[in-house]
């Protein structure tokens, strides 16, 4: 499992004003990607989607949430993972989330903000009227009314756009053939939090609200559910294994150790367990535990290529680079270079400053970038192994592309244009410096127009 810091442009906001552009930390990891694609894929053809263009994409975030904004992206919080008991919950989530993608929501969320800034203005104008007219307690009461009606178009907008959401996504359970069960737990833990938040679930409460309430949405669905032929079908049992797994790993992860193992004791000895562990004692540089963890999983299934990347990791990431090379060689030849596992491969290799490895980690490497190209820490290792042999033009480029998915605009506009100078006029790498280049800019362009004080944008 990785972490990555990625720039992100929201389009959702909780306020009139325009959403900012957020620093949003992302979880990548190959078996938990795999896993999210696999119960995603039936939705998604469900909803008339290409399944291939749906992303699922995991935020490093504890709250309970998920989101879309804009494209075919479906962003889930961890906290979600570690709130949700099975599958089936999670997919009834992205269901939900897809109904807002074929809903059109993100772009269609603009008409709801221009139908209360219209109501909003107007009470500002009609305010200021009662003023220049000397009425100024009315002026006064005339602008207030407005914000506050302002405030009910915009919020009685979203709770539509929410139910239209919960619809869609029933549907789409239903014509995959998956239980509504999931959704209505996790509504139904929603609605715990709540009560433990101490939110009202009666109508006047519900007026201020973005959703609608978790209450009325379990009433309304419960009835859509119950009637579904796939309303009694049986939780898979190999994908309860895989989420258990998941949920496991992202917990070995994310959480504090001492959280971990009190949740996955030593005394419990299933693949989960041993999973949350393993990461757990790797945190805390008890190498020996970690490998110890990591073992008894492989004496399970010795071929299970996420087991030998663990395995692998750990030896890498304790300063045993030569020692990582044989199970992570092997768990890119399992998963057919899965770029996120053959990314940390070619680190491996790079790892050793034995260069006899260079070559075999420039072939690793390229392959995962040409299938992945959104992966900051591949493009990084690239860029060293083309440094080491005096490539710098295409070390340049590596970095380059590396310093657009950081929002290092500036920089990597200065890096590809030192890469296009250096390259073979024409060429395959020429041609993807200038496109780096103008992508930089126009994503420089496009933060410069949302603040435009950052030091960067006078170079514009």
């Amino acid at each position: 499992m990785r972490f990555i810091t990625r720039l992100m442009a929201l389009l959702v906001a909780l306020s009139l004003g325009a959403a900012p552009a957020t620093a949003q930390s992302i979880l990548r990891d190959a078996e938990t990607e795999a896993f999210l694609d696999e119960i995603s894929r039936p939705l998604a053809e469900a909803a008339g989607l290409d399944a291939g263009n749906l992303d699922v994409v995991l935020i490093n975030d504890s709250s309970i949430n998920a989101f879309v904004a804009g494209g075919q992206i479906v962003y889930i919080h961890s906290g979600l993972i570690e709130a949700a008991d099975n599958a089936n919950e999670v997919q009834g989530v992205i269901a939900h989330e897809i109904g807002h993608i074929t809903g059109g929501h993100v772009i269609r969320s603009a008409e709801g903000y221009a139908q209360a800034n219209k109501i909003s203005l107007l009470s500002m104008l009609a305010g200021v009227g009662a003023a220049l007219a000397g009425a100024g307690e009315a002026a006064m009461g005339m602008i207030m009314a407005g914000q506050t009606a302002a405030m009910s178009q915009f919020l009685s907008f979203n709770r539509a756009q929410e139910a239209s959401a919960d619809a869609a996504g029933a549907k789409y359970l239903s014509d995959a053939g998956i239980s509504g069960k999931g959704s209505l737990a996790f509504f139904g833990k929603l609605l715990n939090q709540e009560f433990r938040l101490g939110i009202s679930q009666n109508d006047e409460a519900g007026f201020w609200r973005t959703h609608p309430l978790s209450g009325d949405r379990i009433a309304k669905l419960r009835e859509v559910y119950e009637a579904d032929p796939a309303w009694d079908k049986p939780e898979d049992p190999a994908l309860k294994a895989r989420f258990e797994r998941v949920k496991a790993k992202l917990k070995g992860y994310v959480a504090k150790p001492a959280v971990t193992l009190r949740d996955y004791p030593p005394t419990v000895n299933t693949v989960p367990a041993r999973y949350a562990r393993a990461y757990a004692y790797h945190k805390n540089a008890e190498l020996d535990r970690a490998l110890a963890e990591a073992e008894q999983l492989l004496a399970q299934d010795p071929q299970d290529p996420y087991f030998l990347e663990l395995k692998g990791q750990i030896l890498l990431e304790s300063g045993r680079a030569d020692e990582a090379l044989a199970p992570l060689r092997e768990a890119t030849r399992l998963t057919r270079s899965q770029p996120l596992i053959a990314s940390m491969f070619g680190h491996a290799l790079i790892a050793t400053e034995d260069k006899t490895h260079f070559e075999e980690a420039e072939q690793v490497l390229r392959a995962a970038v040409g299938r992945d190209r959104y992966n900051p820490f591949a493009w990084y290792q690239l860029g060293v192994v083309y440094a080491a042999r005096g490539d710098m033009p295409r070390a340049r480029l590596a970095s380059a592309e590396q310093q657009v998915m950081n929002g290092d605009y500036l920089t990597a506009m200065r890096s590809a244009g030192a890469a296009e100078a250096g390259l073979p006029t024409g060429s395959v790498d020429w041609l993807r410096a200038q496109d780096v280049a103008l992508q930089a800019r126009a994503l420089l362009t496009q933060a410069c127009n949302r603040d435009d004080d950052q030091p960067a944008c006078k170079s514009l």
